[in-house]
């Protein structure tokens, strides 16, 4: 059966997923704590709540993900400024610098996995994503 553009289009995002996430285990940090990990270093300072949801998951989920980041020394707790009653999530040094590494790391699977497209087809691809993404 021939795949329809839909398919082909998750196949190629979960083999650079794959790809990606084989990397990531230099650092023994799971594809969800560096998504995580990201949006705290991005945001500085992060509800449960917020980061649950720019994760789309249960806050429950959340906090099962900043406590392994916590525990690696990623990130740490502190009381938000504006209601004593609430907890952010802020990045350490160490985090951030892992976030950076990650970055690189990233990129650098994005060009090996795109490596066997001309640039003209990078560009249209690119531009062809950006539409969608746009809509």
């Amino acid at each position: 059966m021939a795949e329809n553009t839909g398919d082909l289009l998750m196949s190629a995002a979960r083999s650079l997923r794959r790809q990606y996430g084989a990397a990531l285990a230099a650092w023994d940090i799971t594809p969800a704590q560096s998504r995580a990990l990201r949006i705290v270093c991005e945001l500085e300072s992060a509800r449960l709540s917020v980061l649950a949801e720019r994760l789309h998951i249960a806050p429950r989920s959340a906090t099962e993900v900043v406590d392994a980041l916590e525990t690696r020394g990623w990130v740490s707790r502190v009381d938000d400024a504006s209601d004593r009653r609430a907890v952010c999530v802020v990045p350490t040094e160490e985090g951030r610098r892992l976030r950076t590494v990650m970055d690189r790391t990233r990129q650098e699977q994005t060009e090996e996995f795109l490596a066997a497209l001309p640039q003209s087809d990078r560009s249209e691809l690119n531009r062809i994503l950006s539409r969608l993404q746009a809509q």
